[in-house]
């Protein structure tokens, strides 16, 4: 696909396979840190939220660090888009971020404005492209992304534990349900043999 600049970018392919879990990672454009406060996160739960509605996936793992996110999902449909998922959530996250700052950051808006062949102007919240998409349908692999989502606010230096991190599933893997999304279960046990 071309960028505004001439430029192409690498498209990625994805693969909706009936019994993977998928781990989807999101980046904010250009890397601000524009889910750095709570208001910003709380678009990001709705939209996580609608999409779930919408797209009937179980959601095993997230967090919501302040210039990307990390999910892991499994759709409990035979037949599923991912990237619809992926759109919903970006478009919704994107819309509701846009029209705030029109409001109440417009000197913001140029930072994030793209122009494209044809003087077609949009604003991105989220980096161009579906993000990271990654199928995993091996437990073990799955439990690692779990693992690898709730060690991120540690690595970044957010949180002691991952439980401290509110916005992440961690807390309720540790027994706290009072984070911001509901888990639907988790992924199976690893198989002994």
């Amino acid at each position: 696909m071309e960028r505004p600049d001439g430029t192409c970018r690498k498209t990625r392919r994805v693969y909706n396979q009936p019994g993977d879990a998928h781990e989807l990672t999101f980046s904010c454009y250009h890397g601000f840190k524009m889910l750095g406060n709570d208001r910003a996160r709380r678009w990001v739960v709705h939209a996580i939220e609608l999409a779930r509605r919408k797209h009937c996936f179980r959601l095993w793992a997230y967090v919501i660090m302040r210039e990307h996110m990390h999910m892991l999902v499994f759709p409990t449909e035979p037949v599923y888009d991912m990237s619809a998922v992926v759109k919903t959530i970006k478009q919704s996250v994107s819309r509701r971020a846009v029209a705030w700052l029109r409001v109440n950051a417009p000197e913001f808006l140029p930072r994030l404005r793209v122009e494209w062949p044809g003087g077609r102007v949009e604003h991105h919240f989220w980096q161009q492209g579906a993000g990271y998409d990654r199928n995993l349908w091996k437990p073990e692999a799955q439990w690692a992304s779990v693992d690898y989502i709730h060690m991120n606010p540690v690595r970044k230096g957010l949180a002691d534990r991952p439980e401290d991190w509110y916005w992440s599933s961690a807390r309720w893997y540790a027994g706290e349900r009072d984070g911001p999304l509901a888990i639907d279960g988790q992924p199976p046990r690893i198989r002994m043999v």
